[in-house]
């Protein structure tokens, strides 16, 4: 389970709408940048109670100060929500550095451009949909149910509790800051000691076949775009099977989202924290197997956890995603961590190879 940090009221601050100035192309690496919109600081995670009832929120930003939020009966996903009821709401910052929520209604389109079509359900109204109201202040989220039942959420930051893990004996260490010897292409920021994209893929050097493996990678803040546009990347194992990096927070979970085994399994539950947070990755991976003429025997097999919550369990990946290399499957290749165009950021990446039988 994600240990949940609360965030301090302080840290939410009032801006004037008039006066934010946006990087030069809507887009943020550093949840540290000044430049950041105040709508940085409402989206994230929320958590607390109506009643006795456990009550779960993410508020995801859409841009220009609008957002939809996805309240959860029993908790946060992976963390108490029953994984079936959402209850939707739509924002708007306000001068003060609040944001007022309505009911979401109307005609609604899964990841519509224009906030007040999008959804962040695939089927509107979803279940449990309810008219639902609230405010966002001070970094707490407090409103009324459908039936005038008083709530009031907190915002948190969970972390995984995979964050910063040792490399255990026998791991070969693929990138903790010092050098990205073990990979084609990449840079090494000097200020911060990550290792970066800069929006092309890159490759270790090394292949493998069958492994544990830990991997540390932060989404840029892009509140603006949508789906594929949202800091597109990809985890492929030996390059052949993409498991989807992407900003997906507060969405579905599907196949082609963050988690998601491209064109082949949505995850079991959205594990996706909001960007700008670091989040991780650890998977046991199984290739396939095949005769010595190369005839596939076995599909390669897949357990997953994306920041602690297992979104796999011994999956069956039928056949190779797209953007893959030409070997044929069954075959050692390497890691591949796909630029797509954005700015991704990795650390803390190591792998341990299972010992041939």
């Amino acid at each position: 389970m994600m240990k949940a940090t609360r965030v301090l009221p302080g840290l939410l601050l009032a801006f004037s709408l008039a006066s934010v100035v946006q990087a030069a192309d809507g887009v943020w690496t550093d949840a540290k940048d000044e430049t950041l919109p105040p709508d940085f600081e409402i989206q994230g995670e929320y958590t607390g109670k109506s009643g006795d009832q456990e009550l779960g929120a993410q508020i995801i930003a859409l841009g220009k100060g609008a957002f939809q939020a996805v309240m959860y009966p029993g908790g946060l996903p992976g963390n108490g929500w029953d994984g079936k009821n959402r209850i939707l709401m739509d924002g708007m910052l306000a001068e003060d550095g609040t944001a007022a929520f309505k009911p979401t209604e109307g005609d609604r389109r899964y990841l519509d451009k224009d906030p007040k079509k999008f959804a962040a359900v695939d089927d509107f109204p979803p279940a449990g949909q309810a008219a639902y109201t609230g405010t966002v202040s001070e970094g707490a989220l407090a409103g009324k149910t459908a039936d005038g039942k008083p709530f009031e959420l907190k915002r948190v930051e969970r972390k995984s509790p995979t964050m910063g893990a040792d490399a255990p004996e026998g791991a070969v260490v693929l990138f903790n800051g010092d050098s990205k010897d073990a990979w084609t292409g990449g840079r090494v920021d000097e200020a911060t000691k990550l290792l970066n994209t800069d929006g092309k893929d890159i490759l270790t050097t090394a292949k493998f076949m069958d492994y544990t493996m830990h991997l540390e990678f932060m989404l840029p803040y892009r509140p603006d775009a949508r789906g594929q546009g949202r800091g597109n990347s990809g985890f492929y194992q030996v390059d052949h099977y993409e498991m989807q990096i992407l900003d997906s927070f507060g969405l579905m979970g599907k196949n082609n989202e963050c988690g998601g085994i491209y064109t082949k399994a949505e995850s079991i539950v959205n594990g996706c924290l909001p960007p700008l947070q670091w989040q991780t990755y650890d998977v046991v991976f199984t290739n396939a197997t095949a005769d010595k003429d190369g005839k596939k025997l076995s599909n390669a097999r897949l357990t997953a956890k994306l920041n602690g919550i297992v979104i796999h369990d011994d999956l069956e990946i039928t056949g190779k995603t797209g953007g893959s290399r030409n070997a044929p499957e069954a075959t050692p290749g390497p890691i591949k961590l796909q630029g797509h165009g954005n700015p991704l950021q990795f650390r803390n990446v190591w792998i341990v190879p299972k010992p041939a039988e």
